[in-house]
């Protein structure tokens, strides 16, 4: 049953995030072609996608970790990502990279419109629909909400798309 609603889960990412997927694969590569850092954001478990695009088996080329006071400048984009997009130290990081015009794409579980201030500052939004658990529990709670998992995932279809755009400068 697990198995089943994670693929579906997966397939609802895709098929609602398809255009936004690659829109934010665009955004990190002008970082990567131009003088920029990819810069990862990644708060709570979602720090998962930051360990994999900087450790993992095919890093993300021009990626760094986000660090609290580092100098971010127009020509780096920062990939934020979160379990809500109401999560307080990535609305704040959001709200200050709108101020000073820096582009920067986002991820969270929430889905887009009805007041996501998160998706209104980003200029790409993907919306991982994980609002509630896969599983009903023995006292009748949903449980099961692998975000981590739907973001890795995620990290995965923008760093093939990535990968495609920087290739093809070279």
């Amino acid at each position: 049953m697990l198995t089943t609603q994670i693929s579906g889960l997966l397939q609802r990412i895709t098929g609602n995030g398809e255009e936004s997927i690659e829109e934010t694969a665009r955004l990190l590569a002008q970082a990567t072609i131009g003088e920029g850092r990819v810069i990862i954001a990644g708060f709570g478990e979602m720090e998962a996608v930051t360990a994999t695009a900087l450790h993992g088996a095919g890093p993300l080329s021009g990626a760094v970790r986000y660090e609290l006071g580092m100098n971010i400048t127009t020509a780096d984009r920062i990939w934020l990502l979160t379990r809500s997009a109401m999560d307080g130290p990535a609305l704040k990081l959001a709200q200050q990279l709108a101020r000073r015009f820096i582009p920067f794409a986002a991820l969270a579980a929430d889905k887009s419109g009805n007041g996501n201030e998160l998706e209104d500052l980003a200029y790409t939004y993907i919306s991982t629909g994980l609002t509630r658990g896969l599983l009903p529990g023995d006292d009748g709670e949903r449980i099961v909400q692998p975000h981590a998992l739907s973001a890795l995932f995620v990290y995965e279809a923008v760093k093939i798309t990535y990968d495609e755009m920087i290739l093809d400068e070279d």
